[in-house]
């Protein structure tokens, strides 16, 4: 039998991967992959140049990204049906013997999508889990910006989730960090003006990537925004 390893890829920077993600990519048998059809995706271009040769390589393609609403029952039923899918197709790998790197942006486990096939396949084959440097660590790490200290709770936000509850969580927490940004700029944009944290806002996109960029949110002139961004609210409210 097997084995399936979940490898984080780190942010975005080939030299923020682990020694132990390096290493789990020579073992493998196969190199599998979540991508956008006719993308090779982010993961697979940070691990460039790393892969043996002989590596058979896995895609799996998203049947929808956007273009559905994601309550839509019709995009829960296409992206469950891919999911399910895309494990079969992995766990052919893993019944043929063949250990099986699933590459995943940032850390497997936090809103990865390597987690839709852990759910699946963990209680039937061997498996792993190499953990990755998370978006938001590389972010306020190049940013050089103190997110919490002491009793300051943090808050992890979806951008997607509704504009007064966003605002209320950002109301009732010391720092957060608002992740899934992309076309969700404008909503979040009005949250944090009604929770009062605009001007203590920090924008981030393709943090550690070589084209990174990043600004102070209420500076920045227009609403675009890469899906590889995110907002930074620090704590620290008494900092020297």
């Amino acid at each position: 039998m097997g084995r399936l390893i979940g490898v984080g890829t780190g942010p975005g920077d080939p030299e923020l991967l682990t020694v132990k993600a390096v290493k789990a990519l020579g073992e493998a048998d196969v190199l599998a992959y979540f991508a956008k059809a006719g993308r090779s995706g982010n993961g697979r271009a940070v691990v460039e140049g790393l892969l043996k040769p002989g590596l058979v390589e896995l895609p799996l393609y998203y049947p929808v990204t956007t273009e559905i609403d994601k309550e839509d029952s019709a995009y829960k039923g296409q992206i469950t049906d891919f999911y399910n899918a895309s494990a079969e197709a992995v766990a052919q790998h893993l019944e043929a013997g063949r250990t099986v790197a699933v590459l995943s942006e940032g850390d497997p486990l936090f809103y990865g999508s390597y987690m839709h096939l852990h759910v699946r396949l963990a209680g039937r084959f061997p498996v792993e889990v190499i953990p990755g440097i998370t978006a938001m660590s590389g972010c306020w790490s190049l940013a050089g910006l103190p997110l919490v200290q002491g009793d300051d709770v943090l808050s992890v936000l979806p951008g997607t989730m509704a504009e007064g509850e966003l605002g209320r969580r950002l109301a009732d927490t010391e720092a957060a960090v608002i992740m899934k940004v992309g076309r969700n700029l404008p909503k979040i944009r009005r949250a944090l003006a009604a929770s009062g944290r605009l001007d203590q806002a920090v924008y981030v996109e393709r943090g550690t990537m070589k084209n990174a960029a990043m600004t102070a949110l209420a500076e920045k002139p227009d609403d675009d925004a890469p899906y590889f961004s995110l907002v930074l609210v620090p704590g620290w409210k008494d900092r020297p």
